[in-house]
This record gives structure tokens, C-alpha cells and sequence, in this order.
């Protein structure tokens, strides 16, 4: 076995947490794909919308966001006065607090059983205790980033910027 791979395989884990745009999720992906490792990303979403019993856009929603007033106070409505949104369909009120317990189940089976990439989802927080977990951060020069967001989804400057902003505000409050 090479000797600079087996420390890694001791590990059982190890979660990457990245800046959008910062190219985190590709140098995620080389690096499972480097160690023969699964890598547990977006497609976690569709797998805790699966737990959920909801659609992925559902999920979706509610990932690495976080539930605004509004949708609070709906899907609170729900539980005091059932009878009064019986139209809806039941994954209208999927609330931050079920979405993310489903997540962190998933995210804690994952590492469990072992030789796993974690991608965002809080993971390195949710894994915080674990010694045999490696966890490391993805950062990028704001320019750089705008630079990447711009090349890989076709948008310009000033779209890159408002996504860049956006996603590090959700992302900081969904911690």
C-alpha cells in the first residue's frame, strides 16, 4: 500500500467547507475520486428529500438556507390550527428544524460508515467531536472568486458578485 495514502485510510471522514466560488466542490470530488472514496454532495439533498418523503425541489429549498419569518409562522399555523391548510400538500411545510435533522442523520450515517468526501451541509460542525475526521476549508480572493463563478455558470460581474454575496450570507446564517 503507498505510505502517503495510508494515514488517510485510517481516517474515517474528512468534510470539506468551502466559500462559493472558492472551487471547493471540484477539489472535493479529485480528492474522493484520488482515495477511492465516495463523496457526499448535492445528492445528499436528494437523498434526505427521499427520507423526507418530499420532492427534491422541496429540499432544495431548504438547503443550506435558512427559514425566513414568514415560513415560520405557516408552518407553525399548521400544528395549532391543522384543519385550516388541509389543501396544501404536505411538503408545503417541511420546516428547517425536520429538513436538518434529516440531514444531519445522513451526514452522521455517512461518516459512520467511513471513506467518505463530505461536502458542506454544516458537516464539520456536525462531525466536530469525531478525532478521525479531518476537516478543512476551501477559501478564495473575492476577485478569484468572482472570476470562477463568472466562467463556470456564464454570468457577469456584477451577477457573479450579488451570487457570491448572497450565498456566503445564507451559508453564514444556515451555521
Amino acid at each position: 500500500m503507498n505510505e502517503e495514502i495510508d494515514p488517510i485510510n485510517r481516517m474515517r471522514a474528512i468534510t470539506i467547507s468551502r466559500e462559493y466560488g472558492s472551487g471547493g466542490g471540484e477539489i472535493a470530488s479529485r480528492l474522493a475520486r484520488r482515495l477511492g472514496w465516495d463523496l457526499i454532495d448535492h445528492a445528499i439533498v436528494e437523498r434526505t428529500a427521499l427520507e423526507m418523503g418530499t420532492s427534491t425541489q422541496e429540499a432544495e429549498a431548504h438547503d443550506e438556507y435558512t427559514e425566513g419569518t414568514v415560513s415560520r409562522v405557516l408552518n407553525n399555523m399548521v400544528y395549532l390550527y391543522p384543519g385550516s391548510m388541509v389543501s396544501a400538500p404536505p411538503e408545503a411545510f417541511l420546516s428547517d428544524e425536520d429538513y436538518r435533522s434529516a440531514m444531519n442523520r445522513i451526514v452522521r450515517a455517512a461518516a459512520a460508515r467511513g471513506h467518505v468526501v463530505i461536502v458542506g451541509r454544516a458537516s464539520q460542525v456536525l462531525l466536530a467531536e469525531l478525532r478521525d475526521v479531518l476537516h478543512v476549508r476551501i477559501i478564495a480572493p473575492f476577485e478569484k472568486r468572482v472570476a470562477y463563478v463568472m466562467q463556470r455558470e456564464g454570468v457577469d460581474h456584477h451577477t457573479a458578485e450579488s451570487r457570491i454575496h448572497l450565498k456566503d450570507h445564507d451559508r453564514a446564517r444556515y451555521l
